[in-house]
């Protein structure tokens, strides 16, 4: 039969003559008139001839195809009439099965019918069965429903019910070329095929279309079956062969009806118990015919026998047709069966799937009863027939509903599933992966190696790691590590293949069962070698920074993430500290795992819950020795809060608690650092419903920045060996505070209650505080609280009493109320346009502008050493405003000048005043009374504040000398420029020799030489007639006034410069 299903070969020869040998032991009676009592003479040649063609069969062809094609022979030769003698000489040449229906003997359906008993092969009869058109379908299912019924015999039954357990169990499978083959062949010579009819075989039970005498072909084919245990179960004797009956019957009427609820599969787990439950008794059961198979086709056909598909569905009238069926054979045999079942010796796969399927078919039939609306006849049944099987059930011990499997053959079975791909392999692989005792076994390991792709899900992944750590704690012997070694290795290569949303999946759950550490903890063999990795990977990370490096290095990060998270988290950040520019890249590769937003869970209120946060402040807060470092921490951790493309990885919350609220004291190393963090945050978009800063106690976080500003206030006198943030960082906190004041504002509307009692709370404590602090919140009360300030300051402003208050300060007695105005402008642009409006200073009285002038220079230099940049700019701005306004009176003297300058020096003037100003402010600062008010500290800070407002006032100049719109004029600002500068670089000197030996010098020399910068430039573009003469005579005098310069550094590099003029 090499040749094909009708080819002619040695193997059809051997079949040939069987046949004849047949036909000669049935002589005078032809084969076509076989009876089944002639088969045990008749039978015996085919058997043989099968057999010898089985063991010619070489080990590759499909198991049973021998068989398959014998029986599609004979079934063919049955079905097909001979050709008519016309025809012989074109059937050879036409028709393929030809040759083969010509050497096979005339027979009758008894020789079919014996010859499949004969072979055993009832799943390959009904795939045959199920390969012909649908009208002949039914037709030959009756047949043989007939054939068993008449002089039945127990190989009848058996084969009848095999034949009926087939049908239901069939399903679609891959191409059946011997099918196939035969359906083409039966439809080529059928005399009323369909007219849809191809090659390819049917699907099962599709429905015919519903002719008017009768049901679809499918359900009438399930109907015959019914209709044939009707005619033979008087015959069946053995109990076997009456649960196998049953069996089926219950089987069919559960799932081939609209009892079977929908979805209604089993739990992989009790799926699982009753395939080993099955494959347990086939091997127990001798009489089995699977009791000889491997374990393969045992699970294979287990499966196979729990996976009913209900394509098709009885109609009501035949479901009931099958319901009064059952209820009889109940009555009839339950007593009988009911001894056998409580006879565990006598326990076999039938009785088990009697008990297993009356049980669901008991369930359903009371799910039925209560969906359905059941008329009066049909009510009786249902009901009668659920007592009946109850008790049947409740009459049958317990201990045989199932039969225990050893944990052995369980594990086989499951691996079986898995390694061949069977029903529901997925589900079994989950099994697999977290069953603790199948865990390292040799079959376990094997089947994880070889199988590795089904498991690359991330829920499997968890669970083979959760299996890992569990057995890595039980055994610790170098066995046990190898294996360890080889199975994590595996799990890793699944892990490596996820998606990037599934290894998030499962690093969420490795930090969700073992926190920060991850694996480190447990998996020791494979953190050898770890560091070196994390080392290499990110050599090669920081190395080739790019957005097409980016998925490469996530890829990378990945797998070390995974074995230890923090580890990982901890050298990233510390390279986004000291790896210049590489800090955004590497903030992108860790928002690419969200799962690391993982909060942990512990009791010490010290420290953060926020992985990464922890990771920061134990990696790198508090060690960063760079400004550089402290600008990429800064933007690092920005980053994380507002990913651009990415869920962000750390809260404001979190970085506000572990960064801001434990270091917002004066003492604290890192306090600039946390105010520029907490800037960052107050400038970031709050999308929830609630803002975060409500978690991290704003009223407080307000009053530690009020505790700070009052801190400056005492700025010179706090004590040397006490940390204190520096002046240059008094602008951020106060900015900081204004933001904070903003974001806790915009928050007051829902709760007015809660807000007023807080409100009421910080003004409390703030009124023990220096009275600016107070006066800072000015915006942030609002109405609840006036402005309090110190009494002497009503004296020279028209404060409003419905805004404003006055409240006793002893510090500040009679007289000082324009230093409180003065610090009144330091606070705000606003309050100081505020205070320049109120002011009262009578213009027309020269003895109160001259009072208002000397108490302005004195509140001025008291007022100077405790400003920072921002407020020393606004006080400029102040004394602009009052000399253009001439409320104050600077008189110029002319101590610099050799002759009277016969310049127009009005535009100039009140430059050359502030100039002036600042010297006589020096003057007094440096005077035998102020001596010893100032800190030697604070000079440096008052130098330089005088500095940045002499460079300020050369840039002021320089945008007031503008050239003369018309080229005619003769007009030109360089002679006055000049003189201006001349005169400025005159009084830096001066002030450069009354300051005290303390290390200033470097700030006046760069002030000096910008002088200088400027006068060279605008000298040079003197263009008068006397411009050589007067260049000569400008020179010489200012390098007079350089000779008396004490200090040496400052008289040589002046000297150089004023050299390079003259050159």
């Amino acid at each position: 039969m090499e040749a094909g299903p009708w080819g002619v070969c040695e193997e059809m020869a051997i079949l040939h003559g069987g046949f004849l040998l047949a036909a000669k032991l049935l002589q005078p009676r032809p084969l076509r008139e076989l009876r089944k009592a002639d088969w045990p003479v008749a039978g015996p040649p085919v058997a043989d001839a099968l057999r010898e063609i089985g063991a010619r069969r070489p080990a590759p062809q499909p198991p049973g195809l021998w068989k398959k094609q014998a029986v599609a022979m004979v079934w063919a030769k049955v079905l097909l009439p001979g050709p008519p003698p016309a025809s012989l000489d074109r059937g050879w040449r036409e028709d393929a099965f030809f040759s083969v229906g010509r050497m096979i003997p005339d027979v009758n359906r008894t020789v079919l019918f014996e010859l499949a008993k004969a072979l055993d092969v009832p799943r390959l009869f009904v795939q045959l069965l199920l390969a012909l058109p649908w009208d002949l379908r039914r037709g030959e299912l009756g047949r043989l429903v007939e054939y068993v019924a008449s002089e039945t015999s127990p190989a009848d039954i058996s084969f009848f019910l095999d034949v009926w357990w087939e049908v239901m169990k069939h399903k679609e499978e891959r191409e059946d070329r011997t099918a196939s083959t035969f359906s083409a062949l039966i439809r080529q010579h059928g005399s009323e095929p369909s007219p849809d009819d191809g090659l390819q075989p049917p699907k099962r039970f599709k429905s015919d279309p519903v002719s008017a005498t009768g049901p679809p072909a499918a359900t009438s084919l399930l109907m015959v079956l019914i209709e044939g245990l009707k005619k033979t179960y008087r015959s069946i004797a053995l109990p076997r062969m009456k649960c196998y009956a049953l069996a089926n019957l219950a089987e069919l009427l559960s799932v081939f009806t609209e009892l079977e609820p929908q979805g209604s599969s089993l739990p992989v787990a009790e799926y699982l118990d009753k395939v080993c439950s099955i494959v347990s008794l086939w091997n127990s059961d001798a009489e089995s015919r699977y009791h000889q198979r491997g374990l393969d086709e045992k699970v294979r056909e287990a499966e196979r026998s729990m996976s009913l598909l209900s394509t098709v569905k009885l109609s009501d009238e035949e479901l009931f047709a099958g319901l009064y069926l059952l209820r009889s054979l109940l009555h009839a045999w339950g007593e009988e069966l009911q001894g056998t079942l409580n006879n565990s010796e006598e326990l076999c796969y039938e009785s088990y799937r009697l008990l297993d399927a009356l049980t669901t078919f008991r369930k359903n039939l009371v799910c039925f009863s209560e969906t359905r609306d059941l008329s009066e006849d049909e009510k009786p049944i249902v009901l009668e027939l659920t007592q009946i099987i109850e008790h049947f059930l409740e009459k049958t011990s317990t201990s045989l509903k199932s039969k225990d499997s050893d944990a052995n053959l369980v594990s086989s079975v499951a691996m079986t599933i898995i390694e061949r791909k069977l029903d529901r392999h997925m589900e079994m692989c989950s099994i697999f992966a977290s069953e603790q005792t199948w865990a390292f076994s040799k079959d376990w390991v094997d089947c994880l190696v070889k199988n590795k792709t089904l498991f690359q899900k991330p829920e499997l992944v968890l669970k083979l790691l959760e299996t890992v750590v569990n057995f890595t704690v039980s055994s610790q012997d170098r066995e046990a590590q190898e294996l360890q070694m080889q199975v994590t290795r595996a799990i890793l290569e699944c892990y490596t293949e996820l998606s990037l949303t599934d290894k998030n999946e499962v690093l969420s759950g490795v930090l969700a069962s073992w926190g920060g550490p991850g694996l480190s903890l447990n998996l020791q063999v494979v953190m050898e070698g770890f560091q070196e990795d994390l080392n290499v990977a990110f050599n090669q990370i920081t190395q080739s920074v790019s957005d097409q490096g980016l998925s490469r290095a996530v890829a990378s990060v990945a797998r070390l993430t995974l074995l230890y998270p923090e580890a990982t988290v901890k050298k990233v950040c510390n390279l986004a500290v000291v790896n210049l520019g590489a800090h955004q890249f590497l903030a992108q590769i860790l928002c690419s795992f969200p799962a690391l937003s993982f909060l942990e869970t512990h009791d010490d209120p010290g420290r953060p819950r926020s992985l990464v946060v922890r990771c920061l402040k134990e990696a790198v807060w508090g060690k960063l020795s760079t400004a550089r470092e402290e600008e990429q921490f800064l933007e690092f951790l920005a980053f994380l809060m507002q990913p651009s493309s990415a869920a962000p990885l750390v809260s404001p919350a979190e970085v506000t608690k572990a960064f801001i609220l434990p270091c917002l004291k004066s003492d604290c190393a890192q306090i600039e650092l946390s105010l520029q963090i907490l800037g960052k945050v107050l400038g970031m978009q709050s999308y929830p419903e609630e803002h975060w800063i409500k978690s991290c106690y704003p009223f407080p976080l307000l009053l530690s920045l009020c505790k700070l500003l009052d801190g400056y206030t005492r700025y010179w006198h706090q004590p040397r060996d006490q940390c204190f943030p520096s002046l240059e960082t008094k602008d951020l906190v106060v900015n900081t505070l204004s933001q904070l004041c903003e974001v806790v504002r915009a928050e007051a509307a829902p709760s007015p209650d809660v807000w007023v009692q807080s409100l009421a709370w910080l003004h409390r404590k703030v009124a023990s505080l220096d009275w600016t602090v107070g006066l800072r919140l000015k915006k942030f009360y609002g109405d609840h609280f006036k402005n309090e300030v110190p009494e002497t300051l009503f004296e020279i402003c028209k404060l409003p009493e419905d805004e404003w208050t006055s409240r006793a300060l002893p510090a500040y007695g009679p007289g000082s109320g324009l230093l409180a105005w003065m610090e009144c402008c330091c606070m705000s642009t606003a309050l100081r346009e505020t205070m320049l409006t109120l002011l009262t200073v009578n213009v027309d009285n020269p003895e109160e502008v001259n009072l208002f002038s000397k108490g302005f220079l004195v509140a001025l230099i008291q007022v100077l050493p405790w400003c920072s940049h921002s407020e020393w700019k606004r006080l400029a701005h102040v004394v602009q405003s009052l000399l253009q306004r001439q409320v104050l009176h600077v008189p110029y003297t002319l101590e610099y000048v050799q002759y009277l300058p016969l310049l127009n020096l009005r535009p100039f003037a009140h430059y050359l005043q502030f100039s002036v100003l600042f010297l006589r402010g020096f003057q007094l600062l440096c005077s035998s009374s102020c001596s010893t008010w100032l800190q030697a500290e604070a000079w440096l800070h008052v130098v330089r504040l005088y500095c940045s407002s002499l460079t300020d006032l050369l840039g002021s100049i320089k945008s007031t000398a503008v050239p003369p719109e018309q080229p005619g004029e003769d007009v030109s600002p360089a002679q006055e420029v000049s003189f201006v500068c001349i005169q400025m670089f005159c009084h830096v000197l001066h002030v450069a020799a009354m300051l005290p030996d303390s290390g200033c010098g470097e700030p006046l020399v760069v002030v000096a030489l910008e002088v200088l910068s400027q006068y060279e430039a605008f000298s040079a573009a003197d263009t008068s007639a006397s411009h050589v003469l007067r260049r000569a005579n400008e020179r010489h005098f200012l390098e007079c006034i350089t000779d008396n310069v004490a200090d040496k550094a400052l008289r040589s590099t002046l000297l150089q410069k004023l050299g390079r003029l003259a050159a």
